[in-house]
């Protein structure tokens, strides 16, 4: 059966989705489309919403919608118009703001009380206090860093850290578990959806594990802030805007704090490797500390954007080489969020969540749902 599709709605989802090139490959009749030459089959155009990652029903409306993110997007590089969002950030968007709607509600439905430092603080406010609160909110005192062997488990223990005051973070390089769906880099790094029972934070884990750190403190600082966004962080520098700046303030003195940075600076920065020797200390990456030496003036930025784009560029090799290395049921815990899938398991346990909803909510069906519940010590259940 053909299907008469619009041709500003055709010529609208082949350039959001980017894939022109493919899709001339894939359908022998692409052209044929976008010149009213001949219609597609309905199979055809179930094939291109997939391919396009556009919603079946769009492609019978008369004219493009307009899409928007829900969230402000800021970019550290200004251009006189923002690009559109992409398919993959717009639906990684929107599932998260499914799954933490529903978390809300679950909360609520349990009695759970709001979250009391969500929204506590002011972008003008002294980034050292605030940095301060958000270590007593995490449960971490001063050097808890130091007292991991790696920055790669002091990552970890950050995200532990966040998840048990209530904090869902997300960690995933690829569209739901769509691998074939990569998340660009470039578009975004990160954003948080604030709420007062369930915050919730995503990174990009395409980007490289320096990048990731610092991210997630840059999105800690939102939840403090009380403001939901995307952002791209290139260069770990924010957007033009005061709360991005704030943000980045409080993130850099919660990860290196300015008084202990400026202590060592005159006995390490002679050090060729004097990144690496500061990095050591604050069981942070080498990224992250030449950032911090930048913004307290430490550096020139000369210096900062040379060691940046070499440093990037081994660590997404190595990031690469630890995913392929990733456990399947570990990986769900940085795409699901250990929080959130404790929380869907324990509703279903309860009889308040049914095995559809849930494989919904998680992405994963059948086996590999219950498979995964007993990874998380629900066993009794499944």
């Amino acid at each position: 059966m053909r299907v008469t599709v619009s041709n500003s709605v055709l010529n609208w989802a082949i350039k959001r989705s980017g894939k022109r090139a493919a899709l001339e490959r894939r359908y022998p009749k692409f052209n044929e489309w976008l010149e009213n030459r001949s219609q597609p089959t309905f199979r055809q155009i179930e094939s291109l919403a997939k391919a396009t990652g556009t919603p079946l029903g769009y492609f019978f409306l008369s004219e493009p919608p307009e899409e928007s993110l829900p969230v402000p997007h800021f970019r550290t590089l200004e251009t006189e118009t923002l690009p559109v969002p992409s398919p993959d950030l717009i639906e990684t968007v929107q599932k998260m703001e499914y799954r933490q709607a529903w978390l809300r509600e679950y909360l609520l439905e349990i009695g759970c009380d709001p979250l009391p430092y969500v929204s506590t603080a002011k972008p003008g406010e002294d980034p050292h206090l605030v940095a301060q609160r958000l270590k007593e909110v995490l449960d971490l005192t001063d050097g808890w860093a130091a007292k991991c062997p790696s920055w790669l488990v002091a990552l970890r223990e950050l995200r532990y850290k966040c998840e048990d005051a209530g904090i869902v973070v997300v960690i995933n390089s690829v569209v739901g578990n769509n691998n074939h769906r990569k998340l660009n880099v470039s578009e975004f790094r990160g954003f948080v959806l604030v709420d007062q029972y369930a915050p919730l934070v995503f990174v990009n884990g395409a980007d490289s594990r320096a990048a990731q750190m610092f991210t997630l403190a840059h999105e800690l600082a939102h939840i403090m802030l009380g403001s939901s966004a995307v952002f791209d962080l290139r260069e770990l520098q924010p957007a033009d805007d005061e709360i991005e700046q704030a943000c980045n303030r409080i993130a850099a003195e919660f990860l290196v704090p300015e008084n202990e940075m400026r202590s060592i600076w005159p006995n390490v920065y002679r050090e060729p490797r004097c990144f690496e020797e500061i990095a050591r200390r604050f069981k942070v990456s080498e990224l992250v500390a030449a950032r911090r030496a930048l913004d307290l003036k430490l550096i020139t930025k000369n210096i900062f954007f040379e060691f940046y784009q070499e440093y990037l560029k081994q660590e997404r090799e190595t990031s690469v080489q630890d995913d392929r290395r990733a456990d399947f049921y570990a990986t769900q815990n940085l795409r699901i969020g250990r929080r959130f899938a404790e929380s869907v398991a324990r509703a279903v346990k309860e009889g308040r969540l049914l095995y559809y909803e849930a494989y919904q909510l998680t992405g994963l069906y059948g086996k590999t749902f219950a498979r995964y519940m007993e990874s998380l010590g629900f066993e009794e259940q499944y």
